[in-house]
């Protein structure tokens, strides 16, 4: 089994204990399996009703707690988890998986290949996905600004999962040729742009914290369903299209 940087991962013949230090890929198992999973960390808010051992967040990790639930597999992603803490578990002997898709398909593709390794065989929810994701967008497009940060602000820049999906519903990113994924930036010295996009996390702008710094109109929208790659993508599509409408 391969991962998405092409590490090789040893699984068992049968996958039973599954720690996730990502929130969308433990809403992701729990969609599918929820018996799997022994671990995840205190930001993995959905399914609201899961009931497993807490590992602390996604940059400071308990490896101790991690190691011993004993699992079979560590779920991890490029960008949310230090290399650091993951090469300390592949050091104790873990297997550990780690995503990073950068566009909506590759995250889909990830998926598959990740629930098909834990579970047999790619779940009904990702087929869903898939196909509310296939069909083109043929409407009005928008340049946008995507704060996902402010103090200092920061914003989506180049060759991210959540620029390439919005993308793909008519909102192009301002800042998507920025040398950086997430570029800080000065309000007042934006280009043209005709909307703000303003997501709940990581930072949680709302009206009253974030739209009067800028001079265009903003839309506060669903953090999860503009950056988590899981079952939130079956419902992404109508969600973002409904709130910057």
């Amino acid at each position: 089994m391969y991962d998405d940087l092409h590490n090789v991962v040893e699984l068992p013949r049968e996958v039973r204990r599954v720690v996730s230090i990502v929130p969308s890929l433990t809403e992701s198992v729990a969609a599918t399996d929820m018996d799997k999973i022994v671990g995840a960390t205190d930001w993995c808010t959905h399914p609201a009703d899961l009931e497993v051992t807490r590992v602390r967040g996604t940059k400071n990790p308990d490896l101790d707690t991690i190691r011993a639930l004993a699992p079979d597999v560590v779920l991890a992603n490029a960008e949310e988890n230090r290399a650091v803490d993951l090469d300390a578990l592949r050091a104790a002997g873990i297997a550990v998986w780690v995503t990073a898709p950068t566009t909506v398909p590759e995250s889909l593709d990830s998926l598959g290949r990740l629930l098909s390794a834990i579970t047999g065989a790619e779940p009904d929810w990702l087929r869903d996905a898939r196909d509310v994701w296939s069909s083109p967008y043929d409407g009005m497009r928008r340049r946008a600004v995507v704060p996902i940060w402010r103090r200092p602000w920061m914003a989506l820049g180049r060759d991210t999962f959540a620029g390439d999906l919005l993308a793909r519903i008519g909102i192009d990113n301002l800042l998507r040729e920025s040398g950086e994924r997430y570029p800080r930036f000065d309000p007042d010295a934006l280009g043209e742009y005709d909307v703000v996009v303003l997501p709940d996390e990581p930072y949680a702008f709302s009206p009253d914290d974030g739209p009067e710094a800028f001079g265009k109109p903003a839309k506060c929208v669903s953090g999860r369903h503009l950056t988590w790659y899981g079952p939130s993508l079956v419902e992404a599509r109508a969600v973002l299209s409904g709130q910057l409408a």
